[in-house]
């Protein structure tokens, strides 16, 4: 039994490693260079449609009488589900840990240009989704990279990539963090509620995408709220820091920062590497999986879906990470050598009184987590059942429950790290599928848009 602790340092090490391969310069270049060519080709569509965007996510909810499993405003649910989780707390905190206030200005470029990635994703998956046996839609990178450019073999990858991403950034992560949140606010065993979460996911995913879509329809929505409200609390209790912070953000994000209280320091490369990779992980603009959910959005057309889609990176990103990123920013407490929810946990706690921040962070980190969960199931068994058929989707169901207990009981380190690896191997075929897709992407679009101008689409 000496020898096991030594061997997983020894395979830390190793993922660690593999990690800083897999996101070296060719991916921050190749993640960031496509959002900034797709925006440039779609002139800026993710900026002039922003509103209009919205508008149609969150006001005009669905269109009737459409193709589809799930209305679009369920499908962005199910996608912000997947994608609002540890990332927006303990993700924005590693990177601000690890890289400094400069991180977050980083992981808005992520988010900003992203958008356009999301776009062109969500439009691809809607263009070349299928249905199957049971009627129900599939879609995704795996479609469009093979029936788009006929390039099977490199769908298949990034469905194996997926199906395993699955278990990390969707399942073993989140569950992760949230017995250690509990654990830390409430004393909680990691076993007690580990055991609640298995539970509370497989009455959910067993149901199916319709069950899925329903769950986050109600959940999404109410557990933002509750986490933007709160961290608004706490950046209108530090108003007087707010134009500091954003100063310090800016200056730190094209320089070192220095290594004072428990802050070692970064160096500009490591503040860039960890605002791409944290704010990848977080909204998941280029990995693709969020365009699995939009394929199963009931959409008059696929740019309806994708402009609904895009919304998800900006609330994502623009919105929920940024206030988390403030938040630990004002409250001072970003070099105090805390990482992860537990940096998120003492800002919050350090600027409300008692320990109700502590409550409020491992409540929000508890409802992201578990609506990630749920989102990433279905991303899970759509990769799944693309390489092996419908008769994988129901083992697959009970195995990914099963294995949130697993996770629970983890090494974080480790957790994130495989997270890391995965995020970055099912971001290549999908970022190849978009770029060589691009000119499907602007003809859609165009076509969409000269229609609607004509009075032919509303």
């Amino acid at each position: 039994m000496q020898g096991t602790p030594g061997l997983m340092a020894q395979l830390t090490d190793l993922v660690g490693s593999v990690s800083n391969f897999v996101w070296g310069p060719p991916m921050l270049i190749l993640l960031v260079g496509t959002g900034v060519y797709l925006t440039l080709v779609l002139r800026g569509l993710q900026f002039t449609s922003l509103l209009p965007s919205l508008h149609l996510a969150l006001i005009k909810r669905k269109d009737d009488d459409s193709e589809g499993d799930i209305t679009h405003f369920q499908a962005l649910m199910t996608a912000l589900a997947a994608t609002v989780g540890t990332g927006n707390i303990a993700g924005v905190a590693t990177a601000i840990a690890a890289g400094g206030p400069g991180a977050l200005f980083w992981m808005w470029i992520t988010g900003l240009f992203g958008m356009a990635t999301k776009y062109a994703e969500a439009l691809l998956a809607v263009k070349y989704r299928t249905t199957d046996k049971r009627g129900l839609m599939c879609g995704g990178p795996m479609y469009y990279i093979s029936e788009g450019l006929g390039w099977k073999w490199l769908g298949v990858l990034f469905a194996v990539f997926a199906t395993i991403a699955s278990f990390g950034i969707g399942n073993m992560v989140q569950s992760n963090s949230v017995c250690d949140a509990v654990q830390t606010t409430f004393g909680v065993s990691p076993v007690i509620t580990g055991i609640i979460i298995t539970l509370a996911t497989g009455m959910v995913i067993l149901g199916g995408i319709r069950s899925i879509g329903r769950v986050t329809g109600l959940l999404v929505p109410l557990m933002i709220v509750f986490y933007v409200l709160a961290a608004l609390y706490v950046l209108i209790l530090r108003f007087d820091q707010l134009g500091a912070a954003f100063r310090l953000i800016i200056s730190s994000a094209f320089t070192p920062t220095a290594a004072g209280g428990g802050f070692a320091g970064a160096t500009v490369m490591m503040t860039i590497r960890m605002g791409v990779a944290r704010g990848v992980f977080s909204n998941e603009s280029g990995l693709g999986s969020s365009a699995i959910a939009a394929a199963a959005a009931q959409t008059r057309h696929p740019v309806r879906q994708a402009m609904v889609s895009m919304t998800q990176t900006f609330i994502d990103t623009i919105v929920v990470c940024t206030l988390t990123g403030l938040a630990i920013i004002v409250s001072g407490v970003w070099n105090s050598g805390e990482t992860g929810a537990g940096l998120t946990t003492l800002a919050f706690n350090s600027v409300i009184p008692g320990r109700v921040g502590g409550w409020i962070v491992a409540v929000g980190l508890t409802l992201f987590a578990y609506s990630t969960i749920l989102g990433w199931s279905y991303y899970g068994e759509k990769s799944l059942e693309y390489l092996l058929g419908e008769r994988a989707v129901m083992p697959y169901r009970l195995v990914f429950t099963l294995m949130v207990m697993v996770g629970a009981v983890s090494r974080l380190n480790f957790v994130w790290l495989v997270s890391d690896v995965m995020n970055g191997l099912m971001a290549v075929p999908n970022l190849i599928g978009l770029l060589a897709l691009s000119g499907v992407v602007v003809k859609v679009t165009a076509g969409y848009f000269n229609s609607k101008s004509a009075g032919g689409l509303s």
